[in-house]
Formats: structure tokens, C-alpha cells, sequence
């Protein structure tokens, strides 16, 4: 796969899918997933809605760019959030993030883009479109919040199954993987493709130390709401009521905040994007686009 070399020195594993002619849709990873989070086949659905897709791998993730050796502990930064004091320092914040995915899309020579994330990738792709408007033509948010620590908090099960370390022996790691059922869909909750992910993600390169920045940089990025409350980026929010991890509410928040978007609530989608949804989730986002182009059209 190529890389793209920023300017602030970050380098990102990316790749493309689809016709170049086609409207752009840039692809946004979550917390600690690599690109290939986003199975081929789904992108190749994405892509026969008539776009050209870029997925890439997030800073500290995959075989991006590694911040080796800057050291956080999200959880004082969480505490201080939560009680109003000044922040630790932190590598980076979304804002770095989002401003990394923007910078792929200098490097490609794109000027406006479609932009769609899950869970951080979605918290990603709003702050994309805060913060740089004249580039993003649409948002699609699945599985997010709108940064508020208390709006869609997760229950304690699957806090406690997200916050535990990594395995660094390749066989735990894949067994390892099965934890995420506490906030699958149920009703497709799939162990064998769950391992498979897994298998695939250690051979690409796990990183716990980058797993630790980028959650102090969800936590250190705060509320959004106000700023969202003021977009006019057309947004799409898909969430699951089976998500425990980002519960039902953090979409319904982020559905009220943003005027005019729209809401898409699965009864049957936890915190992940079964195989069974795939067409769900490729035409919801197609229409979108397409409608976004309509109005801009007319």
C-alpha cells in the first residue's frame, strides 16, 4: 500500500478504491483499528455507490506513523475533564487527527471529500467538519458521541473490556478478540470474523503504547456539541441500540445537536458493522452523498 508523507512529518498507510473520477468518500478508522477494520468487500459496496474510496490507518495505529516513546495516562486527563481542571499534556488531540486526514487529502490532490468514520473515526470526522468546512462535503457518523463524556458512556462491562491491556502473544491476542461480544450486535455477533480481524490486525502490528495516546486524545478533546450545534455540513448518524460501548444516546445527542441531519437507529447493530448490514450501511451512506450533491446542484 502507499504512504503519504505530511508535512508535520506524519506518515500514513493508505488506500484506494474505485474511480478517481468519482466523488471521494475518505474512510476514518476507530480507536485502535487499522484500515482493514473496514473488510474489502464492504468497500468494494461503498464503491458501487459511485465513489472513490481512501481508507487509511489513524497515527499509532497499523503501519502509520508511531509517536514512540510519548508517554499519557488518559486517565487523569478523563479526571480533569470531567472535574473542570486544566488538562495534562497530551501528544495529540482529534484535532491532530483530523487534520492528518486532511493532509491525505492535500497529498492526493482532493478538495472537498465525503467523509465517513466509526466510534473515534466518527468523533474524527465531525471534528473534521468543525474544524475545516470548506473541505468536507458530508459527514457520516456510526457508533459516535458528541464528545461529552457522559452522553452515551458505556456501561461498566464493556468500559472494563475496553480499557483492558493488549495481549503481546499472538494466539492470546486472537482469543483476546471474543471480549468484544459484550457490545457486538447480538443478533450477528460473528467470533469466527472477530478472530479473523484480529489475526489480521496483530500481523499488521499492534502498538498498546499508541492504543494509551490515542485514547488520551478522545479524552482530552472534550465536548463538541456547541461547535456542532453551529455546523452546516449535511450529517448522516448511524447508530445501534445494542451498542453498549457508545450507547444509543450518543448518536441520538449528536442527531439533535447537528440541524437537519439525519438519524439512523438499527435495533439490531451493537458497536461494529456486522457483515448482515453492509448494504444497510452502503446505501444509507450512497443516498446521503447523493442527496448532498443534489441539493449542492441545485
Amino acid at each position: 500500500m502507499p504512504r503519504a508523507l505530511l508535512p508535520t512529518g506524519i506518515e500514513l498507510e493508505y488506500k484506494t478504491t474505485g474511480d478517481t473520477a468519482n466523488p471521494t468518500l475518505l474512510v476514518v478508522s476507530g480507536y485502535t483499528t487499522h484500515l482493514i477494520s473496514w473488510h474489502s468487500d464492504f468497500i468494494d459496496q461503498l464503491a458501487a455507490q459511485g465513489l472513490f474510496v481512501v481508507q487509511f490507518d489513524n497515527r499509532d495505529a497499523g503501519l502509520s506513523t508511531k509517536l514512540d516513546g510519548q508517554k499519557v495516562q488518559p486517565m487523569k486527563v478523563l479526571s480533569a475533564q470531567l472535574a473542570g481542571e486544566p488538562l495534562p499534556d497530551v501528544p495529540y488531540t482529534l484535532s491532530d487527527m483530523a487534520a492528518d486526514g486532511i493532509g491525505l487529502l492535500d497529498h492526493l490532490g482532493i478538495e472537498r471529500a465525503h467523509v465517513v468514520g466509526n466510534s473515534m473515526g466518527g468523533m474524527i470526522v465531525q471534528t473534521m467538519a468543525i474544524e475545516h468546512p470548506s473541505r468536507i462535503a458530508t459527514v457520516t457518523s456510526v457508533m459516535s458521541s458528541p464528545g461529552d463524556p457522559r452522553t452515551g458512556a458505556p456501561t461498566k462491562e464493556a468500559r472494563d473490556e475496553l480499557l483492558k491491556p493488549s495481549p503481546s502473544d499472538r494466539d492470546e491476542y486472537i482469543e483476546a478478540a471474543l471480549g468484544c461480544k459484550v457490545w457486538a450486535s447480538k443478533k450477528y455477533y460473528d467470533p469466527e470474523a472477530l478472530q479473523a480481524l484480529a489475526a489480521a490486525t496483530f500481523d499488521r502490528g499492534v502498538d498498546p503504547a499508541g492504543d494509551v495516546r490515542q485514547l488520551a486524545a478522545i479524552y482530552a478533546s472534550g465536548d463538541r456539541s456547541e461547535a456542532l450545534s453551529t455546523l452546516e455540513v449535511p450529517m448522516l448518524v448511524i447508530h445501534g441500540r445494542d451498542d453498549t460501548l457508545i450507547t444509543a444516546e450518543g448518536g441520538e445527542k449528536t442527531a439533535e445537536l447537528v440541524s437537519g441531519s439525519r438519524h439512523l437507529l438499527l435495533s439490531d447493530m451493537g458497536h461494529d458493522m456486522p457483515r448482515p448490514l453492509w448494504p444497510v450501511f452502503a446505501e444509507a451512506i450512497g443516498g446521503h452523498i447523493r442527496s448532498a450533491i443534489v441539493m449542492d446542484e441545485t
